[in-house]
């Protein structure tokens, strides 16, 4: 019952994560699109505000946006908050119950750092929290000032934080992380500075006082940022079902770096043609297109299959692993016997290793190798998961297990809690 309910449990809480992801960025791309298209209207002073026609669902609409101060403010104010809050609560959440509560098969891969389950929440929640910090001191600080300089030191602050997340956790785990950094400092900015500046502005209004427009000013630069980060985080946070992705610690850190380049140009082109079709920067799609193509070989290179296609030489084998509160940490199930080894190796391994040979196949499913008895100990509760308790694997029983197979697995199993 347990499995089914861990199961259930990050079901459910993916699918609020989605739709509250989705709601917040339709909303931040349709006022991004909005802000751009606006236009002079004479019955607005110039400088004090502009207005934007669209037509939607058989209707037309006109929208106004006053850059300080309207001449009345309407009780019935719609706040854009609550779709930031549910995706990060929901996100963070979700990271708890899958990375967290169940670091021995998802977060901590003893190849890279042998860590305990207490260990590894408090450095992926601590790197998180300092992770807002540095990003928000950095923001606030003169480096801040410059568009252009600030997104420069972002990219090298995301790519380092994939290198640290990298020398600590599994390749997935590195890549969930860096894209919970980011959407943290989303999240953030609309927590604790678009929101609150908004409320010091709609203060300002009721007393009759006419608001500081440097407030307006740095929520609209945070609000701008998040827009270029969404398309960059969306990626990270489904990246753990693309293993290639995740295959080489090495080379992690420069994958990151050319998605989110590659995400904010794509952002940059929609956001400059929505202003003016006659200045679309053309030239940002092909710049988007090399850097995509660049990390598709970074990660062809980190993968044991890549590696071949490329005609690169075989990856050096892991350095030893570091342990970390060996005492407390939770240990896999021994390495099986002989017989269960033969079972797994053929049924499972010929996808499930560092070089598959299931046609098709280039990188191991969600990296997880089944070519070794050590291997097949780490990944007992996973095999208990997917083969005994789900028969979700193998997938569509493509190698017609059978069930006296996966009764021999059970056994196995139960053996080895």
């Amino acid at each position: 019952m347990e499995s089914f309910v861990w199961e259930w449990g990050s079901l459910l809480l993916r699918w609020l994560h989605i739709v509250a992801a989705m709601a917040w960025i339709g909303s931040s791309f349709f006022f991004m699109h909005l802000d751009a298209s606006l236009k002079r209207t004479p019955d607005i002073p110039a400088g004090e505000g502009a207005a934007a026609w669209q037509v939607h669902g058989g209707g037309f609409y006109e929208m106004r946006k006053y850059f300080v101060a309207p001449a009345h403010l309407s009780e019935d104010l719609t706040w854009h908050k609550w779709q930031a809050y549910t995706t990060w609560l929901s996100g963070f959440v979700l990271l708890a119950w899958i990375y967290y509560a169940q670091s021995r098969l998802y977060l901590v891969d003893p190849a890279v750092m042998d860590l305990s389950a207490p260990a590894a929440t408090v450095l992926g929640i601590g790197a998180l929290a300092l992770g807002w910090l540095i990003y928000d001191g950095i923001c606030r600080s003169r480096l801040g000032e410059s568009e252009a300089g600030l997104a420069a030191i972002g990219l090298l602050v995301i790519t380092l934080a994939a290198f640290g997340f990298s020398q600590v956790f599994s390749g997935r785990g590195a890549l969930i992380h860096t894209g919970a950094l980011m959407a943290t400092w989303m999240a953030g900015n609309v927590f604790l500075v678009v929101i609150p500046n908004q409320r010091k502005v709609v203060a300002a209004l009721m007393r009759g006082e006419r608001p500081d427009p440097g407030l307006g000013k740095q929520a609209k630069q945070r609000s701008a940022q998040n827009n270029y980060l969404t398309l960059p985080v969306v990626l990270l946070m489904i990246s753990n079902h693309y293993p290639m992705l995740f295959g080489s610690k090495a080379t992690i850190p420069l994958i990151v770096a050319l998605i989110t380049a590659s995400g904010a140009l794509i952002r940059f082109f929609y956001n400059v043609r929505h202003a003016d079709h006659a200045r679309s920067p053309w030239w940002a799609w092909a710049a988007a297109s090399a850097g995509l193509a660049a990390a598709f070989v970074l990660a062809l290179a980190g993968s044991a299959g890549g590696r071949a296609v490329l005609g690169l030489p075989p990856q050096a084998e892991a350095a030893p692993t570091i342990a970390l509160a060996s005492a407390e940490r939770a240990l896999p199930a021994a390495p099986p016997p002989d017989h269960v080894v033969e079972l797994v190796a053929g049924r499972c391994a010929m996808c499930h290793a560092a070089e598959p040979v299931w046609d098709g196949i280039g990188v191991a499913p969600k990296g997880v190798l089944l070519d070794t008895a050590e291997a097949i100990g780490r990944q007992a509760e996973a095999i208990r998961r997917q083969v005994v308790l789900t028969h979700n694997m193998p997938p569509n029983n493509v190698t017609e297990m059978t069930e006296a197979e996966r009764g021999v697995l059970a056994a196995w199993l139960e053996t080895a809690r």
